[in-house]
C-alpha cells in the first residue's frame, strides 16, 4: 500500500492520526473508568443483548404458532362441518 493510500485510509498522515487516537483512547478510558465499566463488561453486554434479541424473536414465532393452533381448533372443525353439509346438499 502506498503512502498516499495509507493516508487516505487513515484519514490523514500517520503522524497526525496517532496522537488523535492516543488522546481519544485516553478520554474514553477516563469516561469508562468513571462509569465503572470494563471493556470485557461491554463485550458481555453486547453479547447478552443479541442473545436476548435472538430469544425474543423465537418467542414471537412461538406465540404466532400458538395463535395459529388456537384458531385452528375453532376454524378447522367449522370448515369440516360446512364441507360435509355442502356435500350432502350437492347430492
Amino acid at each position: 500500500m502506498s503512502d498516499n493510500g495509507l493516508s487516505r485510509f487513515l484519514g490523514g498522515s500517520p503522524a497526525q492520526v496517532l496522537p488523535r487516537l492516543v488522546f481519544l483512547s485516553f478520554v474514553v478510558g477516563i469516561v469508562l473508568s468513571a462509569l465503572n465499566l470494563d471493556p470485557i463488561d461491554l463485550v458481555h453486554m453486547v453479547i447478552d443483548f443479541f442473545e436476548r434479541l435472538w430469544n425474543l424473536g423465537f418467542q414471537a414465532i412461538g406465540k404466532l404458532g400458538g395463535y395459529l393452533l388456537i384458531g385452528a381448533i375453532v376454524v378447522v372443525p367449522i370448515w369440516l362441518v360446512t364441507r360435509v353439509l355442502a356435500m350432502g346438499k350437492s347430492r
